[in-house]
């Protein structure tokens, strides 16, 4: 097998492994209510090590099971340490999913990426550090897409990480200081979340200043040469 095969190969594992996950993770579900009794049978020092493991490792293999692990870490460690504990998690998340695809995918993608659309790659690559940074903390694309759509561009692994490091805490903590107030109501009585909002006159303030970041980054995604 030559160099070119293998890249093929190499890709197309890890396109199926990423179907596969997000397709089949769909259908997968755990008990939550065990985890969060579990949880709060220990310590803090260990219930925060042991859940930022399982976010881990079971938001890795379950693309959409990252809404119940926010809602669980708001109501068992508030707002600002569950944003802590899951900015921990995203940035291991982030750095794994990144080096999986620039490893397995980036070489394919530069070797076989059509002629026209080669400036758009090196467009991505040169991206600079403030756009990565909004694309992390407004909530329009989903972190694991971004890890991965990274990865297989040629960003600097120190600039992407110091954007999810930066950014990610921005989008974290307003998510949950939302689920912190409006608690487990969210999932019962979504009427809850508009009440909220209409009694926290800060959190509509912070809100609309994220609003513009989402506006900055649609536009910046619909940018054309």
């Amino acid at each position: 097998m030559n160099k070119r095969e293998k890249h093929e190969v190499e890709f197309l594992a890890l396109v199926l492994v990423i179907a596969s996950l997000w397709y089949f993770g769909r259908f997968l579900t755990f008990d939550t209510q065990a985890i969060e009794k579990s949880l709060k049978t220990y310590p803090l020092v260990y219930s925060s090590i042991l859940y930022i493991l399982l976010y881990v490792i079971i938001t890795f293999f379950i693309f959409f099971s990252k809404d119940v692990f926010w809602l669980s870490g708001a109501v068992l460690f508030g707002a600002g340490l569950s944003t802590l504990f899951i900015c921990i998690a995203e940035v291991i998340n982030a750095s794994i999913l990144f080096h999986i695809a620039r490893r397995f995918g980036r070489t394919y993608v530069e070797k076989n990426i059509p002629e026209k659309y080669k400036h758009l790659d090196e467009k991505l690559g040169r991206i600079n550090f403030f756009w990565l940074f909004i694309f992390r903390a407004a909530p329009l694309i989903p972190y694991r897409f971004l890890d991965l759509g990274a990865g297989l561009t040629g960003i600097g692994f120190r600039k992407y990480l110091g954007a999810v490091v930066i950014g990610s805490p921005v989008k974290m903590f307003w998510i949950q200081y939302i689920l912190y107030g409006v608690g487990k109501n969210i999932i019962n009585n979504p009427s809850a979340l508009v009440e909220y909002f209409l009694h926290n006159n800060t959190l509509l303030l912070f809100s609309l200043v994220y609003l513009l970041l989402i506006i900055l980054a649609v536009l910046k995604i619909e940018e054309k040469d």
